[in-house]
């Protein structure tokens, strides 16, 4: 198994506000992960636990405080790791037509690609992830959410990413929307070739969608392994607390106090 991220002793700090003296809040606490080239891996955990964090020092938007993380592919002028952020309209300009964002996206890609080839590329990707050609000409703020997200989605595959991150893609959808979205991302894994890395709360669909996952408590991986083996038998306290938080099975004082 060929690793594809290696993340070391990491750890990102700030400075506590709510303070008055020097001291510094850490949000990602002595981090280490290694991720595996071609895997779908979750990460769970509660908000403000350092999910997002994470995944925005991995993609280099921000900086960690100390420790390293080692991106083991060929890099050209194109992060090769894309985030599908949970507000699409971070990524989609909502005023052009979603057939020119894509195609400009594979043209920073490849300039070298000629008119016709360009628009092989673009059905290549429209078809992935099932963009209906009546809406390929419409402008952002004419899509609804989910179209938007797919667009989204079509815009960062452009650029043929080596790594994906999904920042809680599955939030405010049915459950069919749910399936749906899930199936597409594991015919992207497959049929592209990309590892995905899907942060989410929804602990029912990493169970079905993710190879491994880790959960995230307080900054720090509490609890790493296969998603059944995790899921199925856990052994961390906060990781039994999240699975009867899904299941709707807290006890008064579990809800009260929630673990340590």
């Amino acid at each position: 198994m060929e690793i594809i991220l290696s993340i070391k002793n990491l750890f990102y700090t700030v400075e506590d506000k709510n303070l008055l003296t020097n001291k510094k809040k850490t949000i990602i606490d002595n981090i280490s992960l290694d991720v595996i080239q071609g895997e779908i891996l979750g990460i769970a955990g509660e908000s403000g636990g350092g999910k997002t964090t994470l995944i925005k020092l991995i993609t280099g938007i921000i900086k960690p405080s100390t420790g390293s993380i080692k991106i083991n592919i060929e890099k050209n002028n194109i992060n090769p790791v894309q985030i599908l952020f949970q507000n699409n309209g971070q990524i989609l300009n909502p005023h052009r037509k979603i057939d020119d964002i894509v195609g400009e996206a594979i043209k920073l890609r490849d300039i070298s690609l000629k008119a016709k080839e360009l628009e092989v590329e673009k059905e290549k990707i429209f078809t992935a992830i099932n963009f209906p050609m009546q809406y390929r000409q419409n402008r952002g703020y004419q899509l609804s959410g989910g179209q938007q997200q797919r667009a989204a989605l079509a815009r960062l595959l452009a650029v043929k990413p080596e790594i994906l991150i999904l920042d809680e893609p599955f939030s405010a959808q049915d459950y069919e929307s749910q399936k749906n979205l899930s199936a597409l991302f594991k015919n992207i894994n497959k049929d592209l070739g990309i590892t995905l890395i899907c942060v989410s709360h929804n602990l029912k669909t990493l169970r079905k969608l993710c190879d491994r996952v880790i959960i995230i408590y307080k900054g720090k991986i509490v609890e790493i392994g296969k998603t059944e083996d995790v899921l199925s038998n856990p052994k961390h306290s906060y990781t039994k607390y999240l699975i009867k938080s899904e299941n709707y099975d807290l006890t008064h004082k579990e809800l009260m106090t929630r673990v340590e």
